[in-house]
């Protein structure tokens, strides 16, 4: 069952039971209906989508990897390097994951298989990069989390800055100490450095378009000159005319991107609705209050309970995928999380980070899937990708650890 349908179902028959009136469970599916999307600060969800599926059309992703890989090419590693940074740029103009793991799956693995690294370690790289296109802003869970949680999506975004670059850096730190230590977990062989690659002023020139964008978007939402969703309709607009100036726009590819765009949103806005239904049931059923006092009852005070919901999430990030984990544990987390006194920005990154601790891990890990798929090589299977995404799954804990000791790290001055 879709989990929007287990979410819906869940909802309508609680309150059913709870009221015993199908009547008032219709009428309060549809008020939340009603209410959970007819804000116009939803208006974001199609747009910053839409500024993705348009950078992923203009090849962008290919570019910062091409910059990236001449910087970084000399160094032991230092394509694996490159595949981070190259990561890091596309996620601040793409917000989804899945699609930062379809672009480098077909630029950088290639490539670092053709500088002889080995594959484990390449698709590995790729696989594990890619979760931080949901943690560097614009990030679409990080406006689901925003809509669910009642905050700002620009405190949200702002908030996920340093995790996202802490995270990129310790990935980066990884794969260098790595190289050097163990050299043969990374290269088989080293190739010369034929390709000499592209200058540095060639490789300025192609990030410029893309940092000239995200300067736009997110300094124009965080210096306040305008909202989130007026930043997401600036961003969109800027990356169709990049689009259209390097020509990778026809009528036929114009309508995909619309129709690949309505149908991620629709989904999302499905998810949101019934995920109302389902707060508004745990919130008539008193389940909040009663996990409360359970947990107050066991001795258990914030930072158990936070231990708890880490550990919740952890395990559903075997089995589901990050939008359908935060609309399933954040609803009847997040009461508990306020009455204890958690920052709910800060609460919002760490849920996140442990989110998408899910993408690499089996047997639902969904960025190795993409990756498989994407790179369609029977000699690479799904064992070979989890197997390189592992050590990434590991960091990615050590950097929710930090957070947990330090929330300054997540918690920048508005």
């Amino acid at each position: 069952m879709h989990v929007a349908t287990a979410l819906l179902l869940s909802g309508l028959l609680g309150v059913w039971a709870i009221r015993g009136d199908a009547g008032i469970a219709a009428s309060l599916l549809a008020r939340a209906a009603s209410d959970a999307v007819s804000d116009h600060l939803f208006g974001v969800v199609p747009l910053f989508v839409l500024m993705g599926q348009l950078v992923a059309t203009a090849e962008i992703g290919r570019d910062c990897y091409r910059a990236a890989e001449r910087l970084f090419r000399g160094l032991p590693g230092g394509l694996g390097v490159a595949t981070v940074v190259a990561n890091a740029v596309f996620a601040a103009v793409t917000g989804i994951s899945i699609a930062s793991a379809a672009v480098f799956t077909r630029v950088a693995v290639p490539e670092m298989l053709a500088m002889g690294y080995r594959p484990t370690f390449a698709v590995g790289v790729v696989a594990g990069s890619s979760i931080l296109g949901m943690l560097i802003p614009p990030s679409l869970l990080m406006i689901v989390y925003a809509f669910l949680a009642e905050q700002s999506v620009r405190a949200m975004f702002l908030a996920g800055i340093v995790p996202g670059l802490l995270m990129a850096l310790v990935f980066s730190a990884g794969i260098l100490a790595v190289a050097r230590l163990a050299p043969g977990l990374v290269q088989e062989c080293r190739p010369g450095m034929a390709a000499a690659g592209l200058g540095a002023l060639e490789g300025l020139r192609l990030l410029a378009p893309v940092l000239l964008l995200v300067l736009l978007v997110l300094g124009g939402i965080y210096g306040g000159l305008f909202t989130a969703t007026e930043g997401g309709a600036v961003g969109a607009t800027g990356a169709f005319l990049l689009a259209l100036a390097r020509r990778r726009l026809d009528r036929a590819r114009v309508w995909q991107v619309l129709v690949e765009t309505g149908q991620v949103t629709a989904a999302v806005l499905f998810l949101i609705v019934a995920a109302s239904l389902y707060t508004r049931m745990l919130a008539l059923a008193g389940l909040p209050e009663l996990a409360l006092g359970a947990l107050r009852g066991a001795g258990l005070e914030a930072t158990g309970f936070l231990l708890a919901h880490l550990a919740i999430v952890l395990l559903l990030g075997t089995i589901l995928d990050s939008t359908s984990i935060l609309l399933v544990t954040v609803p009847l987390a997040l009461p508990i999380a306020q009455a204890l006194g958690l920052d709910l920005v800060w609460f919002g990154i760490v849920t996140i980070v442990a989110v998408e601790i899910g993408l690499l891990t089996p047997p639902f890990g969904l960025s190795v899937y993409v990756v498989t798929g994407t790179l369609g090589d029977p000699r690479i299977g799904l064992g070979t990708v989890f197997a390189g995404a592992a050590p990434f799954a590991l960091a990615m804990l050590l950097v929710l650890a930090l957070l947990l000791a330090f929330p300054g790290l997540a918690l920048l001055p508005l």
